[in-house]
């Protein structure tokens, strides 16, 4: 359920508790009613992310909330200590604060990032659960302030929110739930919920368009794919920049042929699709955050599943722009689907490509659960990446396009291969999809480490994180041409 926010002047009677942020020094806001000496041998020093409940025999409950230096507070220690805040009040039907008036944050600024940060916390997947006692009680949101500065904040934060979530759901979704099929077929209601053209391709399509990385990997599998076109114009588009978003939508990934090990990871393995989700989920909130450029999507959609007519290890297929690829690993499938659709995405002749996958292991390998890797051929484009993703706190890092790897994907029969060598797998990755680009300036994502979490931490709650999503959505929402 999401989190109903309103803007007050003063905090209604009817809160059930005030969040009073408290900064790490100084001196405390004038309701705290305990000392700051009391409060440490609480645990409480007003550390970012800190929080404590201070009952109240009639009235509100206090919840202190740790905001650290405020000279130094910025947009991703607000984000954080919301969360912890929504999550201390989880108890609580309604609370109010004035977080969103604290520091020097702009005031819109600041007010998306507090509803972002509460919402993202409290969300939780629950439509398979028939019992969730976990299930936060909060319902509404009093932020006490006053200004459209703060009402647009909350207005932006919520629609940004709720896409996010959105995106988690479908990550966090069984692969019988979320089929390629149904997963169009939701992206067509939320198209025309959105203002969004939407076309759908099924295989008979794909087939006769040539793109045979879609159709390869699906071969094993006896769902059909489906390719999803998703195109946001606006009025007065004419002369905008053109961005592609290209998200990589393996609904359940087997590893093909290519058997995954039977280990925890196979469970996860159907938010295989969270690329598709984030570009599905960014486009449903361009018309109403008021995007003035011009925006295409792709979700390529497949599950990868071995069976008798699955694709098969030295097999070779024809990508859509005519690229030959030899398949010395099934479990490399995301870079096929992908090739199909940054080749259509290539011929629009946009301003920019961005792809977004969970694309490969080596990448969880070489930077953790944190930080997605970026690759491309733009530097001004990665850049703009780079920005937004530290106005969002999605962390991201810039991997080389080493020219000299390209060799490790050299075939005796065929254009390429579909893998390199043992090693330096995320940059051979990104050499494989560049050559699918063109010369459009282009920038790959790969989430595969921060995906998912087994906990919760900070905005990220367990389980599916949507990671990319909001990134994606400054992204375009703030572009400029490279």
């Amino acid at each position: 359920m999401a989190l109903n926010f309103e803007v007050v002047a003063k905090s209604p009677a009817t809160a059930k508790a005030v969040g009073i942020p408290v900064a790490s020094e100084g001196a405390l806001p004038k309701e705290v009613t305990l000392s700051r000496a009391t409060l440490e041998t609480l645990g409480f020093t007003g550390k970012v992310g800190q929080t404590y409940v201070v009952p109240a025999e009639k009235g509100a409950a206090s919840i202190l909330i740790g905001v650290g230096e405020v000279s130094k507070l910025d947009t991703a220690s607000l984000r954080k200590a919301s969360a912890a805040f929504a999550r201390a009040a989880a108890g609580f039907e309604s609370v109010s604060t004035t977080l969103a008036n604290i520091g020097r944050l702009d005031r819109k600024v600041a007010a998306q990032v507090v509803v972002e940060g509460m919402s993202l916390a409290t969300h939780r997947y629950t439509d398979l659960k028939t019992v969730d006692k976990k299930a936060p009680k909060l319902a509404t949101v009093s932020l006490v302030g006053t200004g459209a500065a703060t009402t647009g904040g909350v207005k932006r934060g919520q629609v940004i929110a709720n896409a996010t979530n959105m995106a988690r759901d479908f990550a966090n979704m069984p692969p019988a739930y979320l089929t390629a099929t149904i997963f169009a077929n939701k992206a067509v209601e939320i198209a025309g919920q959105t203002g969004l053209k939407v076309e759908v391709f099924n295989k008979d399509q794909l087939l006769a368009m040539g793109c045979g990385g879609i159709v390869g990997v699906n071969r094993g599998s006896v769902e059909p794919p489906r390719m999803v076109r998703l195109t946001y114009k606006p009025t007065g588009a004419k002369g905008k920049p053109h961005l592609v978003l290209v998200g990589k939508g393996v609904m359940y990934d087997s590893g093909g042929i290519s058997l995954k090990p039977s280990d925890p990871s196979h469970a996860m393995m159907k938010g295989d699709m969270s690329g598709a989700a984030a570009v599905l989920a960014t486009m449903s909130t361009l018309k109403a955050l008021g995007c003035t450029n011009q925006v295409t999507g792709y979700l390529m959609c497949t599950d990868n599943l071995p069976s008798g007519s699955a694709m098969a290890m030295g097999e070779v297929l024809t990508m859509r722009n005519g690229k030959t690829v030899e398949i010395h690993n099934t479990d490399a499938e995301g870079r096929l689907i992908l090739a199909d659709g940054l080749s259509l995405a290539a011929e629009l002749k946009p301003s920019a490509i961005i792809n977004i996958a969970t694309l490969t292991g080596a990448c969880l390998v070489a930077l953790g659960e944190k930080v997605a890797g970026v690759l491309g051929t733009s530097d001004k484009l990665i850049s703009q990446l780079e920005d937004a993703a530290a106005r969002v706190d999605e962390p991201i890092w810039q991997l080389p396009l080493v020219k000299e790897y390209r060799r490790l994907l050299d075939s005796t029969v065929a254009d390429m291969r579909n893998i390199g060598g043992p090693a330096g797998g995320t940059i051979t990755a990104g050499l494989f999809l560049s050559e699918f680009v063109g010369n459009t300036p282009w920038a790959h994502l790969d989430i595969a480490g921060p995906m998912k979490v087994d906990g919760d931490d900070g905005w990220m709650q367990r389980g599916a994180t949507a990671f990319g999503t909001r990134l994606l959505i400054d992204t375009v929402t703030s572009f400029k041409p490279v």
